[in-house]
């Protein structure tokens, strides 16, 4: 069967654009926060506050996600969130002064929140239905759209100071990219959830479910508390993002700063932590193949706790940027490992771990600027590598599956 007729590699292309879209969407506002600064007139603690909406609004997100998932389904909110997203840019962009720019940034949030879990339940489900591991591959797209999307931003800066200009060009690319993730996206299984249970495959009809009475009202179906391995799976999901997220924003500054390196050699902080997760997310379905996804996170995590401690106690710039690639290596498995599990558990429990890394992503930069304004980035860095050792711990709580069985390509598609 070729590439372009496998429904695998159909479905796998439309949800990578989803995490496409995801990471550039992302960036492209992110680039131009010295732009936006400027034309709004904001002083340094206003930008934080305008960061910190974000991530207020991802974790208040989280319960109408939930409802918005049970009532549309993963692929319809998908599609509707990453359309918002795009919007979104141009309403940014047109924001007339600050409050207005507070609104955007947390509506911003929350979409976030909303394609977030779906795009991950999309992916979970390409997984169980065709057997394959791809989640690892599909965030590494996401880095490489947080790549694009600066390579485009400092493009357009050189053409054009117009933050208008330089959105509406990522605009009918954001375009460009649901319509692509349309044609592919998996229908939603016939569970109430969108994610069939564990062990079964998405779509599959349970006999015992089939004889039992239909529930009435299906809307109104309870929240239940989360369970025990749920609220791991959130601990090791915040600190996995709070360490993803700082490395990228901070690396550069403390190779500057502390490190004391040049100004040529300082973004390197930043190229050295984005390139090895790519590569990473790249091999890491073939590692969970092999090892299963609990020996992945284990041995990641410490890999980036240890790898960072040891550059901060060693100090230097060499050190430094071996410690960043320690960071990078062992930590870009962890995300895509626990979206896993936690799809397994339902699509409540995706969609509280989904709002807590969306949270941890957003919130991670500014608790570390914290840390570092009360001691000094040294510290902060240092919270960092505790935040990837806490992930180890977290890692040993939660219920991870064994090592899938080779599937030949011929049984990969169900019948």
């Amino acid at each position: 069967m070729s590439r372009l007729h496998d429904p695998f590699r159909r479905g796998q292309l439309a949800i990578a654009a989803l995490f496409l879209s995801l990471g550039f969407q992302y960036a492209t506002w992110a680039a131009r926060i010295p732009a936006i600064k400027s034309d709004l007139g904001l002083t340094a603690a206003e930008v934080g506050v305008l960061l910190m909406a974000a991530g207020v609004g991802a974790a208040v997100s989280f319960p109408a996600v939930a409802w918005l998932m049970r009532r549309m389904g993963s692929r319809r909110l998908s599609l509707l969130s990453q359309l918002g997203l795009a919007l979104l840019l141009l309403a940014l962009a047109a924001a007339p002064n600050y409050p207005v720019a507070l609104l955007v940034m947390c509506a911003d949030g929350v979409l976030v929140g909303c394609l977030n879990v779906a795009m991950n339940a999309q992916g979970a489900a390409l997984e169980a239905r065709y057997e394959r591991n791809t989640m690892a591959r599909l965030h590494a797209v996401f880095s490489a759209g947080s790549l694009l999307a600066a390579l485009l931003a400092s493009g357009m800066t050189a053409a054009t100071g117009s933050v208008a200009a330089h959105f509406g060009v990522a605009v009918a690319l954001l375009v460009a990219l649901g319509a692509t993730a349309r044609t592919g996206l998996l229908d939603d299984a016939t569970t109430p959830d969108g994610i069939a249970p564990d062990g079964a495959a998405p779509g599959a009809t349970d006999p015992a479910a089939a004889e039992a009475p239909a529930d009435p009202e299906p809307a109104r179906r309870r929240w239940t508390l989360p369970s025990r391995p749920t609220l791991w799976m959130c601990c090791a999901m915040v600190f996995g993002t709070v360490a993803e997220g700082a490395m990228n924003d901070w690396s550069a500054l403390y190779l500057k700063d502390i490190a004391e390196a040049s100004a040529e050699l300082a973004p390197l902080g930043i190229a050295v932590v984005s390139g090895m997760m790519v590569v990473a997310r790249l091999f890491a379905d073939g590692w969970r193949s092999r090892f299963g996804d609990g020996r992945v996170v284990l041995l990641g995590s410490a890999v980036a706790a240890t790898g960072l401690a040891a550059a901060l106690v060693s100090g230097g710039v060499v050190p430094a940027l071996a410690g960043f690639a320690c960071m990078g290596l062992g930590i870009a498995a962890v995300t895509p490992c626990v979206y896993a599990a936690a799809a397994r558990q339902g699509s409540d429990a995706l969609t509280l771990v989904a709002a807590m890394g969306t949270t941890g992503l957003l919130a991670g930069p500014p608790l570390i600027g914290f840390i570092a304004g009360a001691s000094s980035l040294a510290w902060g860095m240092g919270a960092v590598a505790a935040s990837a050792g806490a992930v180890a711990l977290c890692g040993t709580r939660i219920r991870w599956t064994a090592p899938a069985a080779p599937v030949a390509r011929s049984e990969a598609t169900p019948a």
